[in-house]
């Protein structure tokens, strides 16, 4: 099977849906002459026009809100964000009205629009440019969130949230553009709201999402050497979440870590934690741990940021912990 981009992924998801409705329509900051500030829609202003991919303003409240209109209106927007953290700019639009639209006016407007980009920290970028908002996001009733962690799963998960009839939070990283991994040629979709076990194992579930499922992956790996099985769940969807998927594993491994690029309080750490005690408390052998961000901003500061993180070296412990082996 060929290997694509991470960026390549979203393009080649965006261009099938736009290809398959006219409707569809792409906006954002640079995301037409200059392709896209990752070069994630590179080529698509050439295929589809100016009408359909449509370079803003610096204004993400005015874009936000155009396209909530759009929406009203017939059409199936995806704004891309250049960083979520802008966003927070939009927010209002999104949250009053995207989110509401449809009870608000009882059923007769749905909003199916996209707000897409890059979440959470990406090196150096200091404390205003390096949030993790899924929590916040997943907290609206109204929005879909979804996470992805590898280019087969971003593209089968975008091209759902293009067809979904209501708003789509798809939260990507600047960290994972460059990465390559397995695409089919043949069109796929994958259902949003559906986990995955990304590796199977016994001893210890380990649940997490978007790029740093990357270190549990290395961690169970490493740990694999040691005679520690690790189940490793990527939730691809924060909301809504696959309960189910995580407790049937708790009740095969009776040990949970959760792993997570975000602040501690009010995570989608604290939201797994709470459902496993309530569902599974019985099966459970040990407390659970969660690893989040250290409670500041990030930093700019390389050594500062190494610390802010959560890592490998932090996983392995609390799996260990769990285990009493440490």
């Amino acid at each position: 099977m060929r290997q694509i981009q991470f960026r390549e992924a979203v393009a080649e998801a965006m261009s099938e849906e736009m290809r398959h409705d006219p409707n569809v329509i792409l906006m954002g900051e640079e995301v037409a002459e200059y392709n896209g500030a990752y070069k994630a829609s590179k080529g698509m202003l050439d295929e589809f026009g100016p009408k359909r991919v449509l370079d803003t303003p610096i204004a993400e409240l005015g874009f936000a809100g155009i396209a909530v209109g759009a929406a009203m209106n017939g059409l199936r927007p995806i704004v891309e964000f250049m960083t979520f953290n802008f966003s927070m700019v939009a927010i209002d639009q999104i949250i009053n009205n995207a989110a509401k639209m449809r009870q608000m006016s009882g059923g007769q407007f749905n909003i199916p629009i996209v707000f897409r980009g890059p979440t959470a920290s990406a090196g150096q970028l200091a404390a205003t440019h390096s949030q993790a908002f899924e929590s916040w996001y997943a907290n609206c009733p109204g929005l879909k969130v979804v996470v992805p962690s590898n280019p087969y799963d971003l593209k089968g998960l975008l091209k759902s949230a293009i067809r979904d009839e209501d708003p789509v939070i798809f939260m990507e990283s600047e960290q994972m553009y460059g990465d390559k991994g397995e695409v089919p040629e043949e069109e796929y979709t994958i259902p949003i709201g559906v986990a995955d076990i990304k590796r199977e194992g016994t001893d210890v579930t380990v649940v997490s999402f978007g790029k740093i499922i990357k270190v549990a992956l290395q961690a169970a790996e490493e740990l694999a050497a040691e005679g520690i099985s690790l189940e490793v769940i990527d939730l691809r969807t924060v909301r809504p979440i696959d309960y189910d998927t995580v407790i049937e594993s708790v009740k095969k491994t009776n040990r949970l870590v959760c792993l997570e690029e975000a602040w501690p309080l009010g995570s989608i750490s604290t939201e797994i934690t709470y459902m496993v005690q309530k569902r599974a408390f019985d099966y459970l052998d040990a407390p659970i741990i969660r690893l989040t961000t250290a409670d500041t901003p990030a930093a700019y500061a390389p050594t500062l940021l190494e610390a802010f993180l959560p890592n490998k070296e932090q996983l392995i412990q609390a799996v260990k912990q769990v285990l009493y082996r440490d």
